[in-house]
């Protein structure tokens, strides 16, 4: 027997109730309403060691995509701007586009504060399912007070669809989301389904005074933090990070370059004074993507290695004793740059990312540890 979708909704609910016993009943019967499968369309993408392994709504079978849908994971939609819907198979790649986790759609709108009635930007339509949740939530009545923009055509002529079919009529635009959205401007909050490495000047220009902007700021060695910053009248944002352990895709702009096939030169050799393994923790790789933030990061057997996009300089380290031993090469000494961020943060006791917090303008943005007079680190305006 077909599970029916509105029973698969509530027992969604129930789950993402159960782990924040706190979430507004309102919030609750949003996710409740809210179809998600016709948001998904008739394909996803499913991780598997080959790559990305489309899977089909009518071969998979209804009961099976539904239960799959209403789990509170993310699915892949487009891969390298590839949809499911039509890949022959297995494809290689970076993730494009995704219907996120209702409970992180959810959980970065609370973060944002929304009270209702104020004009909301939101950048990244996706599917559309976000969108829909926020209408549902805010929209009734107000429906221009929810512009969703999102960059992919396809994208977002899909999501319009969806929207009008579930009955919500939101803003929706097709643009470059980092440029924000002049048209429908200004607006009381920015929120962004989508990862940045700093804060797009627009951003600021197009926010009313004491305006929210609520994003992840993120980096190529893919850690993240969840912030909302709130515009004082002089122009400049503050806030502090959340711990919310999540994680959105970069938005394309800011999406790393390929990684290049890593060569080994041993340039200069020394022991390392930290364990490379602190950026095995969320927190510790965040300090270090902060302290070298043109860099990516790869792993080994048996240690790290960063690489700098623009200068080629290189960090690798390796077990050596009960110790690790470092070698740097290039005009960067990246690991001396990472090491005195992670000793800083070590002396400050390695906190969460609720120690962190962030003062931007268009022009200069850092994010600093304990207060904005402690150790800061800028990031690539």
């Amino acid at each position: 027997m077909t599970p029916d979708a509105t029973e698969l909704r509530r027992a969604l609910t129930e789950e993402i109730a159960a782990a924040d016993p706190e979430l507004p009943v309102e919030w609750r019967e949003s996710i409740a309403s809210v179809p998600r499968e016709l948001f998904l369309g008739t394909a996803v993408f499913r991780g598997v060691q080959e790559g990305w392994q489309p899977v089909n709504r009518k071969e998979l079978g209804e009961e099976e995509w539904l239960r799959m849908v209403y789990s509170d994971r993310t699915w892949v939609t487009q891969v390298d701007g590839r949809d499911a819907d039509g890949s022959p198979g297995p494809v290689t790649g970076s993730p494009t586009s995704s219907a996120t986790l209702p409970s992180l759609v959810v959980r970065t709108a609370l973060v944002a504060g929304l009270r209702g009635g104020e004009k909301v930007l939101e950048v990244g339509t996706g599917t559309g399912y976000s969108t829909a949740l926020l209408c549902h939530r805010f929209g009734a009545g107000n429906a221009e007070n929810i512009v969703s923009i999102e960059y992919d055509q396809r994208l977002a002529a899909n999501a319009a669809v969806h929207l009008h079919e579930a009955g919500y009529a939101p803003v929706l635009v097709v643009g470059d989301g980092l440029q924000g959205c002049r048209q429908h401007a200004d607006y009381d909050a920015v929120v962004a389904t989508c990862s940045v490495r700093s804060l797009p000047p627009s951003w600021f220009w197009q926010l009313n005074e004491g305006g929210s902007i609520t994003t992840t700021i993120s980096g190529w060695m893919l850690a993240a933090g969840l912030i909302r910053l709130t515009l004082d009248e002089e122009g400049t944002a503050h806030g502090r990070f959340t711990d919310d352990r999540i994680s959105y895709m970069l938005a394309r702009p800011h999406e790393r370059p390929p990684a290049p096939v890593f060569f080994p030169q041993l340039g200069n050799t020394r022991t390392a004074r930290v364990d490379p393994r602190l950026l095995d923790r969320w927190a510790g790789r965040f300090v270090a993507q902060l302290a070298a933030p043109s860099a990516q990061l790869m792993t080994t057997g048996d240690g790290i290695v960063l690489r700098d996009v623009g200068t080629g300089s290189q960090a690798w380290t390796a077990a050596e004793g009960e110790g690790w031993i470092v070698h740097q090469h290039g005009p960067l000494s990246l690991w001396d740059q990472v090491e005195a961020a992670l000793l800083s943060w070590q002396e400050a006791g390695a906190p969460d990312l609720t120690a962190f917090g962030m003062t931007a303008t268009p022009e200069q943005q850092n994010v600093w540890l304990g207060s904005p007079d402690g150790p800061k680190w800028s990031l690539p305006v």
